[in-house]
C-alpha cells in the first residue's frame, strides 16, 4: 500500500505543481481552500437534515455539537494564515528539503485511501437501499480529507509569475486594441 500511496502523492504532487505554475497558488492555498469546502459541506448538511427536524432536543446537541467542532477548528486548523504556511514551505524549498508530511502523515493518508476505497460501495449501497442519506456526506467528507492529506504532503514550486495572469495581462491589451476601448 505504500507504493500506491507514494504513487498517488506524486502524482498529486505533479497537480499541484501545475496549479502553482498556471494560477500562481501553492498547494498549501489549495489545502486551505479544500478544507474550508469540507467544513462549509459539513455545516450545511447539519443545518439542512438535522436543523429543520421539529426535535427540540436534537435541534440542540447538534448545535452544540456543531458549536464545539468549529471551536476545535479554530484552535487547530486556524489558528495561521496561509501566508505563514507558505512562507515555511517555501522556506523549506529554498533548504532544499522535502515536506516533512511526506512520511509523518503516511499511515494517516493509507487510513484514509483505505477508507475511500472499501467505504465507497457500502456507503453507496446504505443511501441507494435504505436511503441513508448520511452515508453520501460520509464518502464525501472522507475523499475531501484524503485529498487534503495528499496536498498538504506536496512540495511547492518556488514562487514564481502565474502564467495564467502573464496570459490574461496579454489577452486585455490586444482586445482594447481590436475595439478601441
Amino acid at each position: 500500500m505504500t507504493y500506491v500511496d507514494t504513487a498517488i502523492l506524486n502524482l498529486i504532487e505533479w497537480i499541484c505543481r501545475r496549479f502553482q505554475t498556471w494560477t500562481g497558488r501553492t498547494n498549501v492555498w489549495l489545502a486551505f481552500q479544500l478544507t474550508n469546502l469540507s467544513v462549509v459541506v459539513y455545516f450545511v448538511w447539519v443545518g439542512v437534515l438535522y436543523w429543520l427536524t421539529g426535535d427540540l432536543v436534537l435541534r440542540m446537541f447538534v448545535a452544540t455539537f456543531c458549536g464545539g467542532v468549529f471551536f476545535v477548528l479554530t484552535r487547530t486548523l486556524f489558528r495561521s494564515s496561509i501566508e505563514i504556511a507558505e512562507a515555511e514551505a517555501y522556506h523549506r524549498v529554498a533548504k532544499g528539503l522535502r515536506n516533512p508530511r511526506r512520511v509523518r502523515d503516511a499511515q494517516l493518508r493509507i487510513a484514509f485511501l483505505t477508507l475511500t476505497i472499501f467505504l465507497s460501495y457500502p456507503l453507496w449501497l446504505a443511501y441507494i437501499t435504505l436511503h441513508v442519506r448520511f452515508a453520501l456526506l460520509t464518502e464525501a467528507l472522507i475523499v475531501l480529507t484524503t485529498i487534503v492529506l495528499y496536498v498538504l504532503a506536496a512540495d511547492p514550486l518556488p514562487p514564481a509569475a502565474a502564467k495564467l495572469r502573464e496570459w490574461w495581462r496579454g489577452v486585455i491589451p490586444r482586445a482594447q486594441q481590436e475595439y478601441g476601448s
